[in-house]
């Protein structure tokens, strides 16, 4: 299983090597990587998704699942979006799933899974689909709500991010929250909120796991 942490801590300071245009899967290109969002009161969105990534990576581990991250902490550069686009095929992955949270308007609210659409290959239509289901439905579970902004009960069909063009692997990105929202920054800033977060993905993971 491969968990890809959105961002990176030393993205900020390397505009120069994150600005750099990629291929993003469709013909065109995009920046290599961007510094992410953050709460207003300074938690930033790349520090979230690796915390998120290490909890849910415990927790899969306990159950047998051997994961790769897409990068091993949270002070380095990148990687380019085209790159964690293929990180589930070099690992040979069973499926991939990107960990980010949003910044849009303080009034939105809710998490929204993304899928690769329209899908450029078969495992970026029906596995890829239930992989977002089973992630949509397990945190639905876990109390949290779909995205009152974007998407369309909780799912968002995107041609535009290139981390999910180029899988070969069922692939998904899940944006946990709205860090701009005052209520669920300060559960995104919350080690108990992020621990939430994590057994829930790891739940809806598993859960495509057993049943493909």
């Amino acid at each position: 299983m491969v968990l890809d942490p959105g961002h990176n801590g030393g993205n900020a300071a390397h505009r120069a090597e994150t600005g750099r245009p990629v291929p993003d899967g469709r013909g065109g290109t995009k920046p290599c990587n961007t510094t992410g969002t953050a709460t207003d009161a300074g938690y930033p969105e790349h520090a979230f998704n690796f915390d998120v990534a290490q909890r849910t990576e415990r927790v899969l581990e306990a159950a047998g699942v051997r994961v790769v991250l897409t990068r091993p902490n949270d002070v380095g550069v990148g990687p380019c979006v085209d790159v964690r686009g293929t990180a589930g095929q070099r690992a040979d992955a069973a499926a991939v799933v990107a960990i980010h949270a949003d910044g849009a308007a303080p009034s939105g609210s809710g998490f929204h899974v993304a899928l690769a659409s329209p899908p450029l290959n078969p495992a970026q239509a029906g596995q890829s689909r239930a992989l977002g289901t089973a992630l949509h439905d397990a945190l639905r579970g876990a109390g949290f709500h779909d995205s009152t902004y974007l998407g369309e009960r909780g799912i968002s069909l995107r041609p535009d991010l290139a981390g999910l063009n180029f899988a070969t692997r069922p692939a998904a990105l899940v944006e946990c929250a709205n860090m701009r929202n005052p209520a669920e920054a300060a559960v995104v800033s919350s080690a108990d909120g992020r621990q939430r977060y994590a057994a829930a993905l790891a739940a809806g993971i598993l859960a495509y796991l057993r049943h493909p």
